[in-house]
């Protein structure tokens, strides 16, 4: 169903920015109403950034107090690496927020999109002392490339930045402790799909621990396999082998993001 939304966006965006950074927009944008449709936003609440085609220190997060299946490529709001403001825009972004994400895209200039997640699933293996299990295959992926950062509080201590970025190193996937989940990518597509894998290898934990039993785990020589050859295998498991059917399912479904 398409969205009702009737808020007030610049219709001169597009006419405005770059070719590449219009399409970069749109690809995020949908990423937040797919984040929306899998049912994993939290309100207004957490943040999908991506940094700005051909730029070092401007990216694009969602304004503050819209739902994600609100977001559309114009709503985006652009800011420099201090989170302010450098287009014009009437909203406001959750300074919070952005810290976490300022400091993954300053330290890593691959780091190109950056999700961070409070699912519940998440959530609830985040607060466990052993962490992801290796007990799906799902969780192998995650689990050959994953760092943890231990909970510091609501995230606007600027020094907390250090810390993170020396607890992700050169991960694609994170655990924030007691809050939630992180994933970042060169594309919005492939952090995407780390996402989505890390989130079902969430759900199937929780799942696997809900029924009582004790739970068998993948042995270490296969987890020791697939972290050895885990850049070379991750190369290959590009998130455009998924995104063009996503991108098609959001268009079935209500296309305004490209707006």
């Amino acid at each position: 169903m398409k969205s009702n939304s009737t808020l007030n966006v610049n219709d001169n965006v597009k006419d405005n920015v770059t070719e590449q950074e219009w399409q970069m927009r749109v690809n995020l944008a949908a990423c937040y109403r797919l984040i929306a449709l899998y049912g994993w936003d939290d309100l207004v609440f957490t943040h999908i950034s991506a940094r700005v085609p051909n730029t070092e220190d401007e990216f694009l997060i969602n304004p503050y107090g819209l739902l994600f299946e609100e977001i559309t490529a114009s709503s985006l709001v652009k800011v420099n690496q201090a989170g302010e403001k450098v287009s014009s825009s009437e909203f406001d972004i959750n300074p919070a927020g952005f810290t976490i994400h300022s400091a993954v895209h300053e330290a890593r200039s691959d780091a190109h999109c950056v999700i961070h997640l409070h699912t519940s699933d998440g959530v609830a293996v985040s607060t466990q002392q052993q962490g992801l299990l290796p007990i799906s295959q799902q969780s192998l992926f995650p689990l050959s490339n994953l760092a943890y950062h231990d909970y510091e509080g609501v995230a606007l201590n600027p020094e907390e930045k250090v810390r993170l970025v020396s607890d992700l190193g050169e991960a694609n996937f994170m655990i924030l402790r007691n809050h939630g989940l992180l994933t970042c990518a060169s594309t919005v597509a492939d952090a995407f799909l780390n996402m989505y894998i890390l989130q079902k290898a969430c759900e199937v934990q929780i799942k696997a621990q809900s029924g009582g039993s004790e739970l068998t785990l993948i042995s270490p020589q296969i987890l020791a396999g697939i972290q050895a050859a885990s850049k070379q295998v991750t190369k290959e498991a590009n998130g455009d082998i998924a995104w063009p059917a996503l991108l098609r399912k959001l268009h079935r479904t209500d296309p305004s993001f490209e707006e």
